[in-house]
């Protein structure tokens, strides 16, 4: 029997529906492994297809494509070790998320996965069908269980494979990123060690796909739980994991260890990971966005700089009678430091010609909210003019605050194509923009030191939309706004926990209204990076229509 088994980890970065290319990542992957002399090179969850593919495994002509690319695969990478990797699968009459083993040229076992997740952003059991608990497959003489994904979360899949001779699990991954989701993994997978007393490998993908960010950190695990290897978190990374057998069991030697970031350079990476991504794999090579002066787009610019490279960002100063001397000295200033392109384009002129063109269906009524939308929209029109002669994409810049409550305008700032701060509350805006001047990082493209100006982060917040405005005149302090919101967002909470935690009634029922009159402006806002575990989108589905509110 083998001592000594080569498992090479692939920790890549899939894009959705580019099945060739997928393919030919696999087959880079493999080629590293055959030099290394590995026994199996594994690839991540659905890596054929790329992850998450929604609903495409439901057209037939999809699935039939990605099973041909496998088999291809398989064909390709005959003389050299077994390759794992995953694919849509289709056996009879069902639909499978599987798991192929491709050994000699062809397809030599599968593994379909059986606990299908249907929360938070998954909706798996609408697309597969579960396929039944089987038991490991054999590379040579060493049997190997592969629970899928979410199929490691319970205790069901993995005992199995164990008492049907697995020696050790290989666990693929589409694992999305949100908030201390790293913790979660690894004590889930410490169960299932503890309980099996196996080894244990945890392979993820990494890489953004629309809303969601797949952040690798790929870990190894010996029996009790030990950590043997760690891969970094939002970055490619192929590493070779040596089992050896012992007296008692198999167990992985030690490898490297990547240290994990914290949540806020956690949440920053994802932000530029998402970006950087969304753009190349939708095709657009630069970007733009309004630049107001203050914080939300400051930031925003940032990420875009670090994402795509001062050359390919555009930020435009539009600005009004409202706009504060400061705001263009700040904006000017914040687009100087991380080298962006910058335009200034006020828009007195036409704001004077929409007003003069309404003033005779206007007349006798006095200025209001209709107004300072005109501005916002005006904005927009400009930038999606701009988008539209120059090919950039055009960046929103509403943080999450404003997302939940609509301190936005439909049409005007809410106009473009990503936002990459969607799903960052204001006051983790602060911190994040903090963060940022005091760091640099090798996978930031932008420069280092104080990239936003420090009076960018201390003045009050305000739309300039009319005289001395202030965000605070329509909305609690951001401390208070946010402490509301993440009760009855995050937690799905109720007015009386409001209560409970020290707000005012007025405060929680005000900012309950705002988020569920909202609703509609969410329905048809850009998609963001998903940073929580109750983003805007999949994660939390509201009717628009909806008249129930909470009494308390």
């Amino acid at each position: 029997m083998a001592d000594r088994f080569r498992l090479t980890i692939a920790q890549l970065n899939p894009t959705v529906g580019d099945l060739a290319g997928n393919a030919a990542r696999a087959r880079e992957a493999w080629e590293q492994g055959k030099a290394a002399g590995a026994d199996l090179v594994a690839l991540p969850e659905m890596f054929i297809a790329g992850y998450s593919a929604q609903d495409l495994p439901l057209k037939n002509a999809f699935t039939l494509d990605c099973m041909e690319a496998a088999r291809q695969l398989a064909a390709d990478c005959a003389d050299g070790p077994a390759l794992a990797i995953g694919c849509p699968w289709v056996e009879g009459a069902e639909l499978f998320n599987a798991y192929l083993i491709c050994r000699g040229g062809k397809i030599t076992s599968h593994v379909f996965k059986h606990h299908l997740p249907n929360n938070e952003v998954f909706d798996e059991v609408r697309v597969f069908d579960s396929g039944p608990i089987d038991g490991p497959y054999a590379i040579g003489n060493i049997r190997i269980g592969s629970p899928i994904c979410e199929d490691a979360w319970y205790e069901d899949v993995a005992e199995t494979h164990a008492e049907t001779g697995a020696e050790f699990l290989l666990v693929p991954n589409g694992s999305p990123y949100h908030r201390g989701k790293h913790e979660t993994r690894l004590n889930h997978m410490v169960g299932r060690v503890v309980e099996t007393g196996l080894p244990l490998i945890y392979l993820n993908m990494v890489g953004g796909q629309d809303d969601q960010v797949f952040d690798g950190a790929s870990f190894v695990l010996n029996p009790h739980g030990k950590l043997a290897l760690q891969l970094p978190a939002f970055a490619e990374a192929i590493a070779h994991v040596d089992l050896q057998r012992g007296d008692d069991g198999w167990r992985a030697l030690d490898g490297t260890f990547a240290p994990q970031p914290d949540t806020l350079e956690q949440d920053y990476n994802a932000m530029v990971l998402g970006l950087r991504d969304y753009c190349r794999k939708t095709g657009f090579g630069k970007v733009l966005l309004g630049m107001s002066g203050g914080i939300d787009s400051a930031l925003v610019a940032t990420i875009a700089v670090d994402a795509l490279g001062a050359e390919n960002v555009r930020c435009v100063m539009l600005p009004s009678e409202y706009t504060s001397e400061h705001s263009l000295e700040d904006a000017k200033a914040c687009a100087g430091a991380i080298g962006a392109h910058y335009d200034f384009v006020p828009i007195a002129e036409g704001r004077a010609a929409i007003t003069a063109t309404l003033a005779p269906l206007f007349e006798g009524r006095s200025a209001d909210l209709t107004e300072e939308n005109i501005q916002s929209r005006l904005r927009g029109l400009l930038l999606m003019a701009l988008s539209n002669k120059f090919g950039e994409m055009l960046l929103t810049t509403g943080n999450k605050s404003e997302v939940a409550v609509g301190y936005a305008t439909i049409y005007g700032d809410m106009a473009g194509g990503y936002n990459p701060i969607k799903d960052l509350y204001k006051t983790r805006v602060f911190d994040i923009c903090r963060w940022r001047n005091a760091h640099q990082r090798p996978w930031m493209m932008g420069p280092e030191g104080e990239v936003i100006p420090e009076r960018i982060i201390t003045k009050p917040p305000s739309a300039e939309l009319r005289d001395d405005q202030k965000d605070s005149d329509s909305l609690p302090d951001y401390p208070v706004l946010d402490g509301i919101l993440k009760i009855l967002v995050d937690d799905d909470g109720s007015i009386a926990d409001c209560l409970a935690a020290g707000y005012t009634r007025e405060d929680a029922k005000k900012i309950e209204h705002l988020l569920y009159i909202s609703e509609y402006k969410r329905f048809q806002s850009a998609p963001g990076v998903r940073l929580s575990p109750r983003a805007f989108w999949l994660d939390r589905r509201y009717p628009i229509a909806n008249r129930w509110r909470d009494n308390g």
